[in-house]
């Protein structure tokens, strides 16, 4: 069989690490195949999928060496994080770039644009509109529209549905398979229920970046399931297996009032995209902010933390939230992407930085960020820059960083994706202890297993409205959390 990509004998080492992430690392890929990489958060997946490209050391500086190397003549990329794909300004012109490059004649641009746009079920008033303006969940679906738009031999998808919601996950790798054809695919992915009657193949990796196990699906789940779950990495049924082993849920009874919005409203460009009419929260409440992509849950939280305009009441413990000095104090955002919080050059540094601000004694500084390090699994880490950890490990160490003041609201923008099986648990459990505590979690999540098995609350969003306001502990008094 005809190879397409392979890497003889990989070593890759970070600045700020004193172990190489891989050692040696032989891998090939032929022609047809749809490989899925599975491995624990940080073990190199998507730096793998970067040297495969050829992006390390390109376009990437990396400091490898590998023996011999084979880099695809037409292949497509789609990023983690769409925001590092883009050339252009607008969703039109982005996939205009691309179409320019493969000298599609102008008159035929406007009808091709539309059909890649509506293949990802991207759906615009008109697609001449800012890249910036749109959802997550939005952008990435534009990010692999540009990528369709090469027509590659071979398709690198790092975590191309990370930030959709269940329904354009579907409708994504809907897509994905129907254009495979002979096409080869290789994927890093943590929802693999939608993956797995599609791959045929699977590379299982371990924390130090080893292949531990290389063949067919099926084979893989079945002899090395042990392994996945010591590694701490996703497999069917992983949530069910979880709960087992939980301790019951204590109750929630709504007691001190934290925050109050009234006739509130929040405003990009003059236009009203997030709209409550009336609603009271409580400390230890857990709220899960659900609805589809671009229906404005990461604009609400921008609206509560004053990242953009608004009007009508808001209020914290019963004070006007504008008229509160220093906000990040009190209230703790995590953005959906990691990298707009970071202002340092180390991961140390990132979690140190708040409390550095405050002019806390440098050794009680280093213990705190010395057991965060811990608690988020990033001690090995904490010398190399933020823009150098995988998307996981961003996604820690925002969370991390953003919650070292011990506020007691949370507003956290999806902060389990891009995470595994292991590190996604262990901050489910971190937050439901400060729930516990008194703190109060609002956080937008596409993941219903969070809404059943954590939240208290739900909050339903459609076209910049809450549509549903409901209370989850009544119908699951017997629900059940593992205690931390």
């Amino acid at each position: 069989m005809e190879k397409v990509a392979f890497v003889e004998k990989l070593r890759l080492k970070f600045p700020g690490r004193d172990t190489l992430l891989f050692k040696d690392l032989s891998v090939s890929f032929h022609k047809g195949e749809r490989v899925l990489l599975l491995g624990p958060s940080g073990c190199g997946k998507s730096t793998l999928l970067q040297v495969m490209a050829g992006l390390i050391p390109h376009s990437i500086d990396i400091p490898m060496k590998v023996e011999n190397i084979l880099i695809p003549k037409k292949w497509g990329y789609v990023f983690q994080d769409p925001d590092t794909q883009f050339c252009m300004p607008f969703v039109d012109e982005e996939i205009a770039f691309v179409l320019e490059n493969l000298g599609v004649p102008r008159e035929k641009m406007k009808e091709r644009i539309n059909e890649l746009l509506e293949l990802v079920d991207l759906r615009l008033p008109n697609p001449h509109v800012n890249i910036q303006t749109l959802s997550g969940g939005m952008k990435q679906r534009l990010a692999i529209a540009s990528t369709f738009a090469l027509n590659p031999d071979v398709l690198f998808l790092d975590e191309p549905t990370a930030m959709l919601d269940e329904e354009g996950t579907k409708t994504v790798w809907e897509t994905i398979k129907q254009i495979a054809d002979d096409k080869t695919i290789i994927i890093v992915e943590h929802k693999i229920e939608h993956v797995l009657d599609f791959v045929e193949r699977i590379i299982l990796f371990n924390h130090a970046g080893e292949i531990v196990a290389d063949g067919e699906a099926e084979t893989i789940f079945r002899e090395y399931k042990n392994v996945i779950q010591q590694q701490g990495i996703w497999y069917p049924d992983v949530w069910n297996d979880y709960i087992k082993n939980r301790l019951q849920r204590p109750a929630f009874h709504p007691q001190t009032e934290i925050l109050r919005l009234q006739d509130f409203k929040g405003y990009r460009n003059k236009e009203v995209k997030i709209r409550i009419d009336e609603a009271v929260i409580y400390a230890g409440e857990w709220i899960a902010v659900t609805g589809e992509n671009g229906a404005g849950k990461s604009t609400l939280l921008h609206a509560i933390m004053g990242l953009i305009r608004t009007d009508g009441i808001c209020t914290l413990y019963g004070k006007a939230i504008q008229k509160i000095k220093n906000i990040a104090n009190h209230i703790a955002f995590v953005f959906q992407n990691p990298e707009f919080q970071f202002v340092t050059n180390s991961v140390y540094e990132e979690i140190a930085y708040t409390l550095r601000l405050q002019k806390g004694a440098e050794l009680e500084i280093e213990d705190t960020v010395t057991s965060m390090l811990k608690m988020f699994h990033l001690e090995d880490q904490k010398q190399q820059h933020p823009y150098q950890l995988s998307m996981g490990q961003k996604r820690r160490l925002s969370v991390a960083a953003s919650i070292v003041n011990g506020q007691k609201l949370l507003l956290l923008d999806e902060p389990t994706f891009g995470q595994d099986a292991k590190n996604t648990f262990a901050l489910l459990e971190l937050l439901e202890e400060y729930r516990r505590q008194g703190s109060t979690i609002i956080m937008v999540t596409h993941d219903e297993h969070i809404v059943e098995y954590f939240a208290t609350r739900r909050w339903e969003i459609e076209n910049g409205c809450l549509i549903r306001d409901e209370s989850l502990i009544s119908y699951r008094s017997d629900s059940t959390v593992l205690s931390v």
